[in-house]
């Protein structure tokens, strides 16, 4: 018999190492000439933001934002396993990861069997250690499900919503950090080597005139202050709202056990513009967090791409789809938690929908 369960979470990369290099991201803002001094000066910040950042640059803040990311995160997975999913369907951003300059759909299912994944990818390329001090190239078991894939993609093709599928990883890059954090978070303690449940990721391209442009990442106040070569948008948040009702219906009909999980923080400092990417955009975030709570997905079907890359909140268009999905099913909001930060790159928001 169906049941669904939705699950909103974060990936938030800097979780996989140490506490010493939780505020990297800041540090290296800091660093950037074309920032004004008078705005990269402790002094001028925010109380939050000179409270975390403290006398040591966010190390001692680092340990207390780990402990609320990770006690977020186990009512996650306790929740996961108490629902026992026979297939977990995760929205998740490819941040220039899988598709880059030959093709960038703007939702894609990943129709993948089981895949080996380098959980420590994402942070060779910021030259970060892991927490746990394993070797770089360690590697788990992501257990696919691609006859549900495909099931999930025709149901959505069908409905008349156009949506890519894809059958093969990108040779040479490592497994799209959202889908792969994911897994990893849900088994902190095991690195992600012991989850048992089958993953259908869903790639949304959150990134839009940045994916490209920015290649899914930080840009100096140079590269942007001389005009940069955007590329075309991403999908709507509205789209992505409607992409979830798709995928709902397609749960709902499946006679499966399915968990719908948006995997991303909410506003990022380094693609927050206005701010000088020095802290996330608080005030926007809250305003969508007040309309979770209350139900109002009027409020959130009423989001422009404009208003969200404004904000910095591209990665929140996961979240658009897991709304749509709840709508679609009236799942109802049973907790939610919003993690609140300056200096830790995102604001993080934790939340059940059953």
């Amino acid at each position: 018999m169906t049941e669904v369960l939705g699950l909103g979470m974060t990936h938030y990369p800097m979780l996989l190492g140490p506490d010493t290099h939780m505020a990297g991201l800041l540090r290296s803002t800091l660093r950037d000439p074309d920032i004004p001094a008078e705005r990269k000066d402790p002094a001028n910040w925010s109380a939050l933001a000179r409270q975390e950042w403290g006398d040591d640059q966010g190390v001692t803040a680092a340990a207390r934002h780990r402990a609320e990311l990770l006690a977020g995160l186990a009512r996650c997975r306790a929740e996961l396993d108490a629902f026992a999913p026979d297939v977990v369907v995760v929205w998740g951003d490819d941040q220039y990861e899988n598709f880059r300059e030959e093709v960038i759909p703007p939702f894609c299912v990943l129709a993948y069997d089981d895949t080996v994944v380098e959980p420590f990818g994402v942070l060779r390329k910021i030259n970060v250690p892991n927490v746990w001090g394993l070797p770089d190239d360690t590697t788990y078991t992501l257990h696919g499900a691609p006859d549900f894939a495909k099931t999930l993609a025709t149901d959505v093709l069908a409905s008349g919503f156009d949506c890519a599928y894809s059958y093969e990883l990108r040779n040479g890059i490592h497994f799209p950090h959202s889908f792969a954090n994911t897994q990893t978070f849900l088994d902190y303690d095991n690195v992600g080597r012991k989850f048992p449940y089958p993953m259908v990721p869903i790639a949304v391209n959150c990134y839009g005139e940045h994916v490209i442009a920015r290649r899914g990442g930080m840009a100096r106040f140079a590269q942007i202050s001389t005009g940069e070569n955007l590329d075309p948008p991403g999908p709507t948040p509205l789209r992505c709202f409607q992409l979830g009702q798709a995928v709902a219906r397609s749960a709902a009909a499946s006679g499966k056990r399915v968990a719908l999980i948006a995997s991303s923080s909410w506003s990022h400092a380094f693609l927050n513009d206005k701010d000088w990417h020095l802290r996330p955009d608080t005030d926007a975030d809250q305003v969508l967090y007040d309309a979770l709570v209350a139900g109002d997905y009027d409020r959130w079907k009423k989001v422009t791409t404009r208003e969200v890359v404004q904000a910095g909140q591209h990665e929140m268009l996961n979240w658009f789809c897991l709304l749509g999905a709840a709508a679609e099913l009236g799942l109802s909001l049973v907790r939610s938690e919003f993690v609140v930060t300056e200096i830790f790159n995102s604001n993080k928001v934790f939340a059940k929908f059953r």
